[in-house]
């Protein structure tokens, strides 16, 4: 009545077209900055760092996490870019960068995210996250829970601006982080590609504080922060040719220091690594033979095969190899792992994906065939 044999499916390593990741080989690149890091944005991969986890005052840089938080609050609904919202006395009187709003003052939220986006104001950032939480304070309690969320173990956050605070820390890589999430709603980029622009109807002048919009190929954002504590702090985005990229500095002593490592690392990137589109072997979401079930087909299912950096100088080949468990015996639960393909740099695993069970099969017995059988006869 079913076919019983168990099915053994093994694909061959194929050598890709892909180079190696050749560590080793590549070139070192240098930086003034005490602390930085450069990051694949789709991936999360570390390509360069350098005193990465070091806990540091970033300044206005704090406001990729503010920002990320205001992203998400659009994306929920909670608030709309036509909202108008009006600035509070604690608002107001923020120090530092700032629009120089007046306590009582209306301004719409898509000019607020313009403004602490590409003008880096302390007063309309503190307007956004009191008409998201109700006060600043609740605010920094939901960044910082947002911090843990991503991964975020070096960073505490006091405010919502980054003016210098006892405690108020965060480090290089997760800098990063936070830059590769909000980066993740493609919508900031409308903003922080801005260079100049206008607010209050043409009254107000603003000129992104991100002065690589001007000079760097690729630059898509994003921020920049300076204070006494911090020094010169950068996050800068840039993309090529598919590639992604976050660099992140903290401390410099200048901002020309910190434009030219942010580029140097940048630059690093795009000339030494790449992103490679990985492909699946057919075989991992094609249907096998199952024994001892109620069906003898078992259709297969992999993860998305995404994308591995690579250097542009490795001379090892990707290979893949395609693994079915030997075995394939009823009972098998819907969703079960039953293979996985690997990719390897030599003997070195660099990506491994899940095959699982697309549909559950259940275990032929005498019970089970049946209540088969009488649910064919009812349905005559």
């Amino acid at each position: 009545m079913f076919k019983r044999f168990i099915s053994i499916l093994l694909c061959a390593a194929l050598a890709l077209p892909f180079t190696a990741f050749a560590e080793s080989k590549l070139p070192s690149v240098t930086v003034n900055a005490p602390s930085a890091v450069l990051m694949e944005a789709e991936t999360g991969k570390v390509l360069a760092e350098q005193n990465s986890h070091e806990k540091r005052a970033c300044a206005s840089v704090t406001k990729v996490m503010t920002l990320l938080l205001v992203m998400e609050a659009l994306d929920s609904g909670k608030l709309k870019k036509d909202d108008v919202l009006t600035s509070s006395a604690h608002a107001a009187s923020m120090g530092g960068s700032d629009i120089w709003l007046e306590e009582g003052e209306k301004m719409s939220v898509d000019d607020l995210i313009k403004a602490t986006a590409v003008a880096s104001a302390n007063d309309a950032a503190v307007v956004l996250a009191e008409a998201i939480s109700g006060s600043e304070a609740v605010f920094v309690a939901e960044m910082n829970k947002k911090a843990k969320a991503l991964g975020m173990k070096d960073t505490t956050f006091k405010n919502c601006n980054g003016l210098d605070e006892k405690g108020h820390l965060t480090s290089a890589y997760d800098v990063a982080l936070m830059s590769r999430e909000l980066i993740s709603h493609k919508e900031i980029f409308k903003y922080t590609s801005i260079w100049l622009d206008n607010l209050r109807g043409g009254k107000t002048q603003i000129v992104n504080t991100n002065k690589l919009l001007k000079t760097y190929n690729g630059i898509t954002g994003l921020k920049t922060g300076t204070t006494n504590e911090a020094g010169c702090c950068m996050s800068a985005t840039a993309e090529r040719e598919g590639l992604s990229l976050v660099a992140v500095v903290l401390g410099c002593k200048t901002g020309t220091e910190r434009f030219a490592d942010s580029a140097a690392l940048l630059d690093y990137g795009f000339a030494n690594f790449k992103v490679e589109r990985l492909a699946l072997p057919k075989k991992a979401t094609a249907s096998v033979k199952v024994s001892g079930g109620m069906s003898d087909t078992l259709r297969l299912s992999c993860e998305p095969a995404g994308t591995l950096v690579v250097s542009r100088m490795g001379d090892n080949k990707l290979n893949r190899e395609c693994v079915i468990r030997k075995e394939l015996k009823a009972p098998i639960i819907k969703g079960e792992q039953v293979g996985e393909v690997n990719y390897y740099s030599g003997k070195q695993l660099l990506k491994s994906l899940k095959i699982t069970a697309k549909n559950g099969i259940e275990k032929m017995t005498f019970t089970s065939v049946a209540a088969a059988l009488l649910k064919a006869l009812r349905s005559l």
